[in-house]
């Protein structure tokens, strides 16, 4: 039996079976989190994943905002 590896929400990490939290809203649409990092930077702290150096979602060189 074969079973897949998830991808978490936040940091881009694979999760390992059996392993993670996985958030369900109201809305249907389901959330991975590998860790309670993980999951306290994104709902108690708001943290953009593309600021923290230790996410793969990491952005070298800051964010540059589109100019109209």
């Amino acid at each position: 039996m074969s079973l897949s590896t998830k991808i978490c929400s936040f940091c881009n990490r694979k999760i390992k079976t059996a392993t993670g939290i996985m958030l369900v809203k109201n809305d249907g649409s389901i959330i991975y989190l590998c860790s309670a990092k993980c999951k306290k930077n994104m709902f108690k702290l708001k943290r953009e994943p593309r600021k923290l150096k230790w996410t793969n979602k990491y952005v070298k060189g800051g964010i540059k905002l589109k100019s109209r």
